[in-house]
């Protein structure tokens, strides 16, 4: 990853960071679906990213947005997990011939197809982490796995509609 590269990421999640907290913070559809639309800037990292740098990335932003939410850890919790599995679901769904270095798993670079059975499964987990986390004691598992779902799936949306609007195409697409 060269430094270009670097600080478009890095202003990605930053900008990510900042509509989350200033635009997502009180969006909820029918009250069980939220959209956590800043995990798209882990999501998007270089597949050849290492795990540690991506475990402090995910836990800054993690930290970050428990501070604005006022949500004591459950962000941050969340995210790293996320952060800890993805090489590992990336290694699962690996093509036959195994990942480009440079590739990064975005839309345009992978496919509609690929992306969501990468994209959702990851931030059904996040989702499952933050409201267990948040339903702790006090809401059923029903609870927890409806809004994990419905969450995940609004996420999902919200994550492709930007890379559809605001991304660059590959040429020839």
């Amino acid at each position: 990853m060269n430094i270009r590269n670097l600080i478009s990421h890095l202003l990605l999640i930053i900008f990510l960071g900042v509509v989350q907290i200033f635009l997502l913070k009180n969006l909820a559809l029918f009250g069980v679906a939220f959209a956590f639309l800043y995990l798209l800037g882990i999501l998007v990292l270089p597949i050849s990213l290492r795990t540690v740098p991506l475990l402090f990335i995910a836990f800054s932003l993690g930290f970050l947005l428990d501070v604005f939410y006022e949500t004591i850890g459950m962000h941050t919790a969340a995210a790293t997990f996320l952060a800890f599995v993805r090489p590992l679901w990336l290694k699962a769904i690996s093509p036959t011939g195994g990942y480009v270095d440079s590739e990064e798993p975005t839309l345009s670079e992978m496919g509609l197809g690929w992306f969501l059975s990468y994209s959702l499964p990851m931030v059904f987990i996040y989702s499952l982490v933050f409201f267990t986390a948040d339903q702790w004691g006090t809401g059923g598992f029903f609870g927890v796995l409806n809004k994990s779902l419905f969450s995940s799936i609004f996420t999902c949306l919200l994550a492709i509609l930007v890379q559809l609007l605001f991304f660059k195409r590959r040429r020839g697409i």
